[in-house]
């Protein structure tokens, strides 16, 4: 690889816009030199000011583009198992937005596909294992300080919800940055889930089913609960407390900027999780092209995708049922076997 690596990015949205910029001006060591949008003029518009990016409509047009040695896929989720299995072909590494597929069937089989080759090739993007609070907390549940963990309490709050946001997207799209992260700061996979529904918020849209109760069992012996509500209508917020048999610990507390003025204080609290969590993708995305110009592949792995898609499918189902549903993984094939990051 050259001095900088070679990033072709598929998907100019908002979250593949946010990509651009941060490969373009935050990160070091890497350069887009490929975009590729259905929509050209989000493509055109996204790479503006960048003289090395040439612009597609086609991801297979991108990644054949000279230059190349890297894919970062933001594209919708249903364009992603394709997008990954084309980058393994051509032998590329790839860091790919959630979901890794849109159901648990294509993340199965983009997972026996990198297993085939013996090597990984692709992240996913579960960003919060980089955010300097979440990384505290993992090394402090890891140092065994506070005994045994027992239960993780959650909460993930949303202002408002995008058109056409369905009940189970508050499960397979929120709640499965809460899957992976309990997954991760555990140590252990999670084998049940149960979702329980309060009555809707008078403030969500008709028919949506929110906020949600979800619960999670593992196979530690440990519960995780999120309270999910992507229209609470203040802010966006993300909690996590871990309750061990020695103590416990919190992180997501909104300890930004306090504003005091006549007869009045407050706090300023995140409205979009580009704005909370900017730390955590940059450093997510560095350490991806870190590794990607070393020749390796680090952070959460297709088996990582592959489970988070697995327990959200179960999820949707207890949604859908009222009833607790069980979480049944295939085989963790032998690439995986150390986990993820």
């Amino acid at each position: 690889m050259g001095d900088l690596l070679g990033v072709a990015v598929l998907g100019a949205g908002h979250m593949g816009a946010d990509h651009i910029r941060r490969l373009d001006g935050v990160v070091s060591g890497a350069r887009v030199v490929a975009v590729a949008d259905p929509d050209a003029a989000h493509a055109e518009e996204a790479v503006a000011g960048i003289g090395s990016a040439t612009v597609h409509t086609e991801a297979a047009a991108a990644l054949d583009a000279p230059g190349v040695e890297a894919v970062l896929i933001a594209s919708p989720g249903p364009a992603h198992e394709e997008a990954l299995l084309a980058a393994f072909a051509r032998g590329l590494p790839v860091l790919c937005e959630k979901p890794m597929a849109p159901d648990s069937a294509g993340a199965l089989r983009v997972l026996e596909a990198e297993a085939r080759l013996g090597r990984r090739l692709a992240q996913v993007g579960f960003m919060r294992r980089y955010d300097a609070e979440y990384r505290r907390l993992k090394a402090l549940l890891d140092d065994g300080r506070l005994g045994r963990p027992l239960m993780l309490h959650c909460v993930h709050r949303n202002v408002s919800s995008p058109p056409d946001f369905t009940s189970a997207m508050l499960v397979d799209s929120s709640v499965s940055h809460e899957i992976d992260a309990a997954r991760w700061l555990l140590g252990q996979e999670l084998t049940a889930v149960t979702v329980l529904r309060p009555r809707p918020s008078s403030n969500a849209p008709q028919g949506l089913l929110d906020p949600q109760f979800v619960l999670f069992e593992t196979d530690g012996g440990a519960l995780v609960d999120v309270e999910v509500f992507v229209n609470c209508g203040f802010g966006y917020q993300v909690r996590c407390e871990a309750v061990c048999e020695s103590g416990s610990a919190r992180v997501g507390d909104d300890h930004g900027m306090l504003v005091t003025t006549r007869g009045a204080a407050g706090a300023e609290v995140p409205q979009d999780y580009l704005v909370r969590f900017v730390d955590a993708y940059d450093r997510q995305v560095q350490a991806w092209v870190d590794a990607a110009r070393r020749g390796r592949v680090t952070g959460p792995s297709v088996w990582d995708g592959y489970a988070a898609s697995v327990v959200a499918e179960a999820g949707v189902r207890s949604l859908e049922s009222g009833g607790r549903v069980a979480v049944e993984l295939a085989p963790r094939p032998g690439l995986y076997a150390g986990g993820g990051s």
